[in-house]
């Protein structure tokens, strides 16, 4: 498995379980041992680098993975790149499948006129900073009195609670970094513009993102009365999809909340007075980004109208913002691994009608044997954890079907000795961080958090993280 995030770690565990309960049936018995690399220092990719440090739900999801990791059948390989420190042939030579996890990491570049300004930054980069990542910036420039984001999924919704949060309450309740703590602390955003192209009915927040939204302290939400003046038809195609009916429930109520902070004078969600206000503009679309001597100086955004169908409109009015710095979180680009073909158009790794197995080329090609591609990299960067346990399922489905019929059992990996990749990696000069030197970060982790009174801490740089896995 290269990468160990939820998409590796699920898949390791599903394969276990798939094989113990079908394995002797299909005549390759009951037992297998996983390898699981992963390029940076610790473990569980985007649960831990990729996602808001406030998501409460994150610390269960990271708990799960790391219960899964801590399987006599699953060897975790953390501080190893693969197609740097291992390549494709060093795989196929030891292990009978090699399946790629390995997620995204880069933003889907913004296409406007102005998109090259100084003040413009894609969520990624922004998300690594906040999240600690260990090759992340470690410092951001938080200078903007008003500001941008341009996006109408979760991440965008993580970006601008993180640009309206306060240092203090964020600290208090997060594993955030002293840096990051220092960083926002001096945040001087006290305007924040949300801007999403369709509808409220055609959004796609998480109902947990909309009620994070709605407990920013301090914090003024300012909606638009027009955007919610939905037709009959958009209505019932909504009210068709249990999650659509559910987060359209809460934008209606999110719209009451707007209503009263503003009759009772410009509040916050608990009756405090607000020192930050937060619009959230439906049905607008971002079309140039205007500046001044290379600066962020304002967004000029299009009134658009959107159908019951989810199709969208222009009307040609437009609106310009002032801001000085504008986010785009329009989408992730799935990372490339060396030796495989990419699909630039659905942006994943080449796997043929989406089954997972990998081919020769992006469109269409010769199946390659024994590779294969799940998560994000296998159908690029759509869906949550409920899509990737989905796909790790099919995707083990069809390993085994593939293991079952090649030959000898589905042993076709010609060197069959478990010490052999300890061996070449010792030999390169490279240190693997086990599941043992993990769980020392996190115990130190949670030591430092505790001095502050706090669950856990991050560690950020990643020669520490190697002094702490490697201590004796």
């Amino acid at each position: 498995m290269i990468g160990s995030g939820p998409a590796g770690v699920y898949s390791s565990d599903i394969f276990l379980r798939q094989l113990n309960k079908l394995g002797d049936e299909l005549g390759l018995g009951t037992k297998a041992r996983i390898d699981l690399f992963e390029k940076l220092p610790v473990p569980f990719g985007l649960v831990r680098y990729g996602v808001a440090p406030d998501h409460p739900s994150i610390k269960f999801i990271a708990s799960a993975l790391e219960k899964t990791l801590d399987n006599p059948d699953i060897h975790l390989y953390c501080d190893v790149e693969f197609g740097k420190d291992v390549t494709l042939d060093d795989l196929l030579a030891r292990y009978d499948a090699v399946l790629f996890a390995t997620g995204a990491v880069k933003d889907k570049p913004l296409t406007i006129p102005g998109a090259d300004l100084d003040g413009v930054y894609g969520a990624a980069r922004f998300v690594e900073w906040y999240d600690g990542y260990p090759t992340g910036a470690r410092e951001w420039p938080l200078t903007a009195e008003n500001v941008a984001v341009i996006g109408g999924g979760n991440v965008a919704m993580d970006v601008a609670r993180e640009l309206m949060r306060n240092a203090d309450d964020l600290k208090a309740k997060t594993d955030i970094p002293d840096n990051v703590y220092a960083g926002i602390g001096k945040n001087k955003a006290k305007t924040l513009h949300l801007f999403i192209r369709r509808g409220v009915a055609q959004a796609k927040f998480s109902v947990q993102e909309l009620r994070e939204m709605e407990k920013l302290p301090g914090v003024q939400l300012i909606i638009n009365e027009d955007d919610f003046e939905l037709d009959d038809d958009t209505i019932e195609v909504a009210g068709q999809d249990k999650l659509t009916r559910q987060m359209v429930e809460e934008l209606f109520a999110i719209r009451e909340m707007a209503e009263d902070m503003e009759d009772d004078g410009d509040v916050d969600f608990e009756g405090n007075p607000a020192d930050r206000k937060y619009y959230i503009h439906f049905n607008s679309v971002p079309t140039e980004i205007i500046g001044d001597n290379g600066k962020v100086t304002a967004i000029r955004v299009e009134r658009t109208e959107t159908g019951a169908d989810g199709k969208m409109h222009r009307t040609g009015e437009f609106t310009d913002y002032p801001v000085e710095a504008v986010y785009h979180a329009i989408g992730y680009k799935p990372a490339e691994a060396p030796g495989i073909a990419y699909d630039e158009r659905g942006a994943h790794l080449a796997n043929a009608n989406g089954d997972g197995r990998i081919t020769t080329e992006a469109n269409g090609g010769d199946v390659r044997e024994r590779l294969y591609a799940t998560g994000w990299a296998k159908r690029g960067p759509v869906g949550l954890i409920g899509s990737t346990k989905s796909d790790a399922l099919m995707i083990v489905t069809n390993m085994l079907e593939d293991l079952a019929k090649a030959a000898e059992g589905g042993r076709v990996a010609a060197d069959r000795d478990p010490e052999s990749i300890d061996r070449l990696l010792a030999e390169r000069g490279i240190k693997p961080i086990d599941f043992a030197g993990w769980k020392k970060i996190d115990a130190f982790e949670r030591a430092e958090g505790a001095k502050e009174g706090r669950e856990h801490k991050k560690v950020i740089e990643p020669e520490q993280m190697r002094e702490l896995a490697h201590a004796e």
